[in-house]
């Protein structure tokens, strides 16, 4: 590949900032806005797996993009799309059209994360391509400017757990594909070859599933995306009960730590293996609902602010910590669609649930008190806490006495990190 023009990276990395600041402008803090407007139980749970249910479809609009159009102009027909259901939704107050629109909008979406990934190594050499998807994480952590420049210039304004942040999901979707009609011609890099549903959702990956040691590892990696999604998915909701007000820029501190954290990664992979990595990661996630736990018993509120530093620990062992053990597990013909399925069941299926189960675990510890004709609801957040605390242990201690680590010498390049709002997502 030739050297990389300067205005092409420039491009390239605009628009890997576009992407996943206007997914992290209107999604992070939906849950509290939801709960705001009175939408709770399935109704909320439908709303917010709309992630999920795109993630579902998504490696089917890639595989027919890879065949049949160019990836930057699939690009900008989503974004624009994107911005119009982003708009629509947010002139929405009945919960079922909300669904619809947002859903929509989300299968528009999540294609987007492998189409940006595929025209930035398009166009840039492979070493380079993390110094452009840095600025994916980048533009997630900016997202916290709408909040700070309604507070600075519109009198103190706060726009989290309004519908605001739609309209600014809206408004850099429509940022993002204007930029998309710049970018260098990416032609359908699978022209001509054959499609097929079952590679693109690397169900014939399955086959790993017949190791005991695999399968184990995937049903520890799906169950703990029920914690993960308590916090990714409702953690604007919990933030806002307790009088946080610039909630997207709080939770924006967790990217922020992740940018440097993703750094160390690579280096514990290489040194303790794949089994230490995901265990560590897991024990992130009894760090952060511990300290949820303690800080709401003893109202210390700092540590919730450890809660959400510890964001990019949790992922990068968790998540990326498994991706690098798939990749060496699987036979070199089926990499690509072992990491789909991991990126199916975990960002797809692992999530999906994960978002019912949350929202029953919310629904089963609130109660509703009248006084004087009008109803308050009281969420038991402890409770909820501490259930998570025990069931990250639990997972934690499973994993780590019955996972073998059975491809600890095998070396293999490091896959690039995948994963809701912080990365590509693997289903491509």
């Amino acid at each position: 590949m030739n050297a990389m023009s300067l205005t092409v990276r420039i491009r390239l990395s605009a628009m890997m900032f576009l992407q996943y600041m206007l997914f992290a402008a209107w999604f992070v803090q939906l849950a509290g806005y939801l709960d705001k407007i009175g939408v709770t139980g399935v109704m909320r749970a439908l709303i917010l797996s709309s992630m999920p249910l795109g993630s579902l479809v998504s490696p089917i609009f890639c595989m027919i993009a890879d065949r049949h159009f160019a990836s930057q102009k699939v690009l900008m027909v989503m974004n624009f799309a994107c911005a119009g259901l982003l708009f629509l939704a947010a002139l929405m107050s009945n919960p079922v059209a909300l669904f619809v629109l947002l859903l929509l909008a989300m299968i528009c979406y999540m294609p987007t994360w492998s189409l940006t990934a595929a025209v930035a190594m398009a166009h840039a050499p492979s070493e380079k391509f993390p110094q452009i998807r840095v600025f994916g994480s980048i533009g997630w952590a900016s997202a916290m400017v709408f909040s700070i420049v309604a507070d600075k210039f519109f009198n103190g304004a706060k726009i989290d757990g309004t519908v605001i942040p739609l309209y600014c999901g809206a408004g850099t979707a429509l940022v993002a594909a204007l930029l998309n009609m710049t970018l260098p011609n990416t032609p359908p890099p699978a022209k001509g070859k054959p499609a097929s549903v079952v590679d693109v959702l690397g169900l014939r990956a399955l086959g790993l599933l017949k190791s005991g040691n695999f399968a184990f590892f995937m049903l520890i990696s799906m169950i703990a995306m029920i914690p993960f999604t308590m916090y990714f998915s409702f953690g604007s909701q919990f933030f806002m009960s307790k009088g946080f007000e610039k909630v997207t820029a709080i939770m924006s501190w967790g990217q922020i730590a992740e940018m440097l954290i993703m750094l160390l990664v690579p280096l514990a992979l290489t040194r303790y293996g794949a089994k230490w990595a995901i265990t560590a990661g897991l024990g992130m996630l009894v760090v952060r609902y511990l300290a949820f736990l303690v800080g709401g018993a003893f109202d210390q509120t700092w540590l919730y602010y450890v809660a959400i530093l510890v964001h990019g620990a949790i992922f990068g062992f968790l998540i990326v910590g498994g991706q690098v053990y798939v990749d060496k597990k699987a036979p070199p013909e089926i990499k690509a669609q072992a990491q789909g399925l991991v990126g199916l069941l975990l960002f797809g299926v692992g999530m999906g649930i994960g978002t019912f189960a949350s929202e029953g675990l919310i629904n089963l510890f609130t109660v509703e008190k009248t006084v004087e004709a009008v109803v308050t609801k009281t969420t038991s957040w402890n409770a909820i806490w501490a259930i998570l605390t025990i069931t990250s242990a639990v997972l934690m201690a499973a994993f780590w006495f019955l996972f073998r680590d059975d491809v600890l010498k095998k070396v293999v390049a490091t896959p690039q990190a995948t994963g809701p709002g912080q990365t590509e997502a693997a289903q491509a």
